[in-house]
This record gives structure tokens, sequence and C-alpha cells, in this order.
């Protein structure tokens, strides 16, 4: 794994994902689901490309299921993006390189998130 991407649990994930210092990609994912590989391979480069200005995350979802079901993971993959310790959107399914780079984008550039529905 990258540097830059790094591994979560129920037991850490508020100190590395809600107290982190900058933005915040966390990729949940299974070893057994087929399109978390897919989008793993793009987290893996975007984090190459942005690893400096946001923090990337995985978490697998089978041995988190506290922080899955915090956050309302009902499918993966699914990619949720937080910034200063909240909620700032979400990408549930296959998704395609752009789309995530989009919201990455717009966490720097300071803009607005869809900020989801999350029941806490």
């Amino acid at each position: 794994m990258a540097e830059n991407l790094l591994e979560t649990d129920d037991s850490d994930f508020e100190t590395r994902v809600l107290q982190a210092d900058k933005p915040v990609l966390v990729d949940f994912w299974a070893p057994w689901c087929g399109p978390c590989k897919g989008i793993g391979l793009m987290v893996d480069k975007l984090a190459e490309i942005y690893g400096d200005r946001i923090l990337f995350v995985k978490c697998n979802a089978d041995d988190s299921q506290q922080s899955a079901a915090r956050y309302g993971i009902k499918s993966i993959p699914t990619l949720m993006f937080f910034k200063d310790g909240s909620v700032f959107d979400k990408i549930s399914g296959m998704t395609n390189q752009a789309k995530i780079e989009a919201v990455l984008k717009k966490i720097l550039t300071g803009g607005q998130g869809a900020a989801p529905f999350i029941v806490q």
C-alpha cells in the first residue's frame, strides 16, 4: 500500500478520519467485492496525485461494521469524503475516476459538498 494511503478500522476511525488535519477520502470496501478492486485502483492512483493535500484511507466494511453502520454504508464500494470531521460527500457503487476527482477538487477549492443524509 502506498505511503499516502492508510488503513483504518473501528478502533482508530475517529482519530484517523474525523480528527485529520486535512480532508479525507474513505474507501469502504471488502476483499470479496469485485467492483471494490476497480475503485481501489482509482483510489490508489488519486492518492499518488492528491496525497499531499488529501488523506486517503481504506476501511474494510466487513471488519469495521460499527463505522460502516454509523455512516449508513449499505453497499460497497462506497467512497465517503470528510472535511473538518464532517461528511462532505458520498459516492456509492462503481463510478469513474473523473467523478471522484471532481469531488476532491471541490473539497480543495472550498466548494459545497453534497452533505448526504447520515443517521448517527
